[in-house]
């Protein structure tokens, strides 16, 4: 046995000795040196004791009283006889004696069933919360009459004037209402901060009305037929019209610079118009069949026609920033979901009608979807698996427009039978932490 180092001499490869040459591996610690192996001390070992316990036919060992009593105690606790043993250090295990029953075989040949619990799903209100009348809202798919701020208000229209109705305190107001005659509403869109209100009206004007001072503020013309659809990007205003033009304006801007771009890429009326999350897409959709996306310098990236009808229907989904959803009218009554990133389409559904609106979960991988003839129903879908979570009936007429309560836990109608409903449909949120391990966190791009 080497103790400390070890010399090492030898020809190298090519012949030559290799005179003195020493490698030395000497441990040192606390001033003494330790050894370079471990090699057991054999007197300290007992081969013939280990060689009969595990070997021996006796394996009987004697025990003190109280270890005995202990044992019982264990025993009884975990149901085993007390003649039975759990583990026998023998070549063999002791065959049971005839006619044994074992204590233990009621447990494990119990079937537990699966070892993770499926998950509950949450209840969801199959019957609205609360129903208000909404005389003279207008059967008119290609319109947008009806929103719900951040500030909790909701801005429905109805005929020629725009109502204010608090969901806080329940107070209901009127904002404006068209001077002539035969004029109507045609679109209603909150700015982020919900201060501003955009109208556009059916003599082709889109105007801007401060709700605090309810006031109208701005006046933009540019437009030659009413005024369809509206969303904001910040300081950016968007409208499309009958007259197939997308026009954008800098709200911050004066009136002769204001509309920084004018877009015509569609051959009827556009009838939808979403700003993505991030402001960075712009989805349009139109009576012409064709679901179009630019980029925020207005830069046209996708134009498809794979909808057999208008083009309403428009969502961006809240925590993929590059999934937009898009619903069609009656010849083609499907659901289709977009990678607006490279334009391809990643699924589609046949919803059985019209579909008429649609609405992105903040809380849930779920979107939910309105409908017209024949049941003006709504559904909620499971998104990737687009299975149908839940159908919600109660309007009469088709279901024309949808928004989501600042808190992401209700969705407010309004249908072609002039009735608002309030469902609890989305629940409460969860907590941050939740939302961010179901990845629900916005922000997320598919590549």
């Amino acid at each position: 046995m080497f103790q400390g180092g070890f010399g090492l001499q030898g020809n190298s490869s090519s012949g030559s000795p290799i005179k003195g040459c020493k490698l030395k591996f000497n441990a040192k610690g606390n001033g003494v040196d330790k050894m370079d192996r471990f090699i057991p001390s054999r007197s300290a070992t007992d081969f013939e004791a280990a060689n009969f316990i595990l070997n021996g036919e006796n394996g009987d060992v004697s025990m003190s009283p109280a270890k005995e009593e202990y044992q019982k105690l264990i025993a009884v606790n975990l149901n085993v006889p007390e003649s039975g043993r759990i583990l026998a250090f023998k070549q063999k295990a002791p065959a049971a004696p005839e006619g044994f029953d074992n204590g233990l075989k009621g447990l494990y040949n119990q079937n537990l069933g699966p070892l993770t619990s499926k998950k509950q799903y949450r209840h969801i209100p199959s019957t609205q919360e609360r129903i208000l009348d909404a005389p003279e809202l207008l059967d008119d798919y290609y319109l947008n009459l009806l929103d719900w701020s951040c500030t909790n208000t909701i801005a429905v229209a109805l005929g020629r004037s725009v109502y204010l109705w608090n969901a806080s305190t329940g107070a209901a107001d009127e904002l404006c209402q068209c001077p002539v005659e035969g004029d109507y509403i045609c679109s209603v869109a909150w700015g982020s901060d919900g201060n501003f209100l955009a109208i556009g009206t059916s003599d082709a004007k889109l105007q801007i009305w401060d709700v605090v001072r309810k006031k109208q503020v701005r006046e933009l013309v540019g437009h030659t037929n009413r005024v369809s659809c509206a969303a904001w990007n910040g300081s950016i205003l968007s409208s499309g019209g009958r007259d197939s033009l997308i026009n954008n304006w800098d709200v911050r801007k004066r009136r002769d610079e204001a509309c920084i771009a004018s877009l015509r890429v569609h051959e009827q009326e556009v009838c939808g118009l979403k700003w993505s999350p991030c402001g960075q897409q712009l989805a349009s959709g139109g009576n012409d069949n064709n679901l179009c996306i630019f980029d925020s310098n207005f830069r046209l990236q996708h134009k498809v026609q794979a909808h057999c009808a208008a083009v309403k229907a428009l969502a961006w989904c809240p925590f993929q920033a590059n999934l937009l959803a898009s619903g069609g009218g009656t010849a083609d009554r499907c659901m289709k979901f977009w990678n607006t990133h490279t334009g391809a389409l990643l699924h589609s559904v046949d919803t059985g009608s019209q579909v008429c609106a649609l609405q992105w979960s903040r809380h849930e991988r779920e979107i939910l979807s309105s409908h017209g003839y024949s049941k003006n129903q709504l559904c909620l879908w499971r998104y990737p698996s687009l299975t149908k979570v839940a159908e919600l009936m109660g309007h009469s007429g088709r279901v024309l427009h949808m928004a989501t309560s600042p808190d992401g836990a209700s969705v407010v109608t309004a249908g072609a039978d002039e009735t608002i409903r309030f469902w609890k449909v989305f629940g409460e949120p969860p907590p941050p932490k939740m939302m961010d391990k179901m990845g629900l966190v916005a922000g997320g791009t598919m590549v």
